[in-house]
């Protein structure tokens, strides 16, 4: 499998610069109705656009990553959509990269269509990684690991996730393996296909999504991709939580923070703070632990 669109470098690579300039924190913009009450802005989607505008202007010029939330847009239409055009570019402009978390998964035809809306250069949605489900079984999301890997961006693809209702079906088991392990092998087995060029170092842009909160995560030390992780600060999990569950991957693992910073707003400073304190106590992690690679 090929990678990169020819005028952009693979995602790999990108992500790769991006965490040894900025560190490993990715946060979030998730405009749900009650921050946006307690940011004093309207439930709609002017309050959607200003609430971005005001996270980017924070937080986008310090992280590698920013990750909006799509469900939080769309549910304004037509306005909060464009809102998202918006915000994705203004990602772009911050030198940031676009995590869009919109956890797409079908089958088919349709699996490509969401492939070409949110991986196709030249979308109005285009972004820089998607995260993406499974569980229609991993491969019904060939179109979009095509798609990503033919326009040098990314997928982060559900694996084990930290919401309660997950368990069951992701710690089952089936072929000596659980469906969350299933799930980590398969992105690896892809991203073994990809040739990386002149950066053959760099992670794969295939990774997986396991949250900081779960005791029993997959093994991640053959995924040669990176790590999207949830769960630290307000749902309970630490940096050192995330070091823990990620070993080796750790060099390239977005810990995601959403809540925890944005609930600091809407003060710009504020949420600055928080976003520099939160960096600093992962690269103090990672030196302490002296982990490979980690920024």
């Amino acid at each position: 499998m090929s990678s990169g669109s020819g005028h952009r470098a693979p995602f790999g690579a990108r992500l790769r610069a991006a965490l040894g300039s900025r560190g490993n924190l990715c946060v979030g913009i998730d405009p749900h109705p009650a921050l946006l009450e307690a940011w004093g802005l309207g439930v709609d989607a002017a309050g959607v656009a200003e609430f971005s505008r005001r996270s980017l202007e924070a937080f986008g010029d310090l992280v590698p990553a920013v990750k909006p939330q799509v469900a939080f847009f769309e549910e304004h239409g037509a306005a909060g959509v464009a809102a998202l055009e918006e915000v994705l570019d203004g990602i772009a402009s911050a030198g940031a990269l676009s995590v869009a978390d919109a956890k797409r998964g079908d089958i088919g035809s349709t699996m490509a269509g969401y492939a070409r809306a949110w991986l196709r250069d030249g979308s109005p949605l285009a972004c820089d990684a998607l995260t993406v489900s499974p569980y229609l079984g991993v491969g019904a999301l060939d179109a979009a690991f095509e798609a990503a890997a033919g326009a040098g961006r990314g997928l982060f693809v559900l694996a084990r996730t930290s919401n309660p209702e997950a368990g069951p079906l992701q710690r089952a088991e089936a072929g000596g393996a659980t469906v969350a392990q299933s799930v980590v092998d398969e992105v690896a087995r892809r991203n073994a296909t990809i040739d990386r060029g002149d950066d053959p170092t760099s992670p794969g842009p295939f990774g997986v999504v396991v949250g900081a909160t779960v005791d029993d995560a997959p093994r991640l030390d053959e995924l040669h991709g990176p790590v999207l992780m949830p769960g630290v600060g307000q749902q309970g999990a630490t940096i050192d939580d995330a070091r823990r569950i990620a070993g080796p991957a750790f060099g390239h693992t977005l810990v995601n923070v959403s809540r925890h910073v944005l609930r600091a707003g809407p003060d710009v400073a504020a949420m600055r703070d928080v976003v520099l304190d939160l960096t600093m106590a992962a690269r103090v992690t990672a030196r302490g632990d002296g982990a490979d690679g980690a920024p």
